[in-house]
C-alpha cells in the first residue's frame, strides 16, 4: 500500500534527481547562426512590471497582487531578497556595453508564472519582456535556489506531529 509520505518522497526525489541531470547538461551560450534578434526593451519590461506591483502606489491593488501570485507582497520579496543573495545569476549585472540585463524581478516572475500557470516559457515574452532560454534558465535557477534555501525548512517530509 502506497502511503502519502512515500508519495510525498518519491516525487522530492524526481524533482532533485531532473533538476541535477539539467545542471549536468549545459551548453555554452553565444550567437546562433540563422537566429534573428529579438530587440526586447527588457528595460520597459522591468519598469511595467514594477508599476504595476511593486511601486509605491502600484496599479494594481493587493487584492490583485495575491489573485496572480497567489502569496503576499511582503513574502514575494522575502523570497526575490533571499534568492538574490544566494544566488549570483539573480543579481542585475551589466554587460561589455554598460547596459543593464534583466532584473531579478523580472526573472523571478518569470519563473514563478512558469510554475504557477503552467505556461510554456515563450508565453513569457509579452509582457515581462524576457526571451524563452532566459526563461528556463531563471526557472532552473529558481527552482535550484529554493531546494538550497528553503528546503530544510519547507520541503522536508512531514513529521508523525505534522501528519497528526
Amino acid at each position: 500500500m502506497v502511503t502519502l509520505l512515500g508519495v510525498y518522497e518519491i516525487n522530492n526525489a524526481s524533482m532533485i534527481q531532473i533538476l541535477q541531470s539539467t545542471d549536468r547538461s549545459k551548453k555554452r551560450g553565444g550567437s546562433v547562426v540563422g537566429h534573428k534578434y529579438i530587440r526586447r526593451d527588457r528595460w520597459k519590461g522591468h519598469e511595467r512590471l514594477f508599476a504595476d506591483y511593486f511601486a509605491a502606489n502600484p496599479v494594481y491593488s493587493l487584492v490583485t497582487f495575491w489573485r496572480r501570485f497567489r502569496m503576499r507582497r511582503p513574502l514575494y520579496l522575502r523570497i526575490l531578497n533571499a534568492i538574490e543573495a544566494h544566488d549570483p545569476y539573480f543579481v542585475q549585472k551589466q554587460n561589455v556595453a554598460h547596459i543593464l540585463g534583466l532584473s531579478p524581478l523580472q526573472k523571478m516572475t518569470s519563473a514563478m508564472r512558469i510554475l504557477s500557470y503552467k505556461v510554456v516559457a515563450d508565453a513569457i515574452d509579452d509582457y515581462i519582456r524576457i526571451g524563452e532560454s532566459i526563461a528556463i534558465q531563471s526557472l532552473q535557477h529558481f527552482c535550484n535556489s529554493m531546494i538550497e534555501i528553503f528546503g530544510p525548512e519547507y520541503l522536508r517530509s512531514p513529521t508523525s506531529i505534522d501528519i497528526a
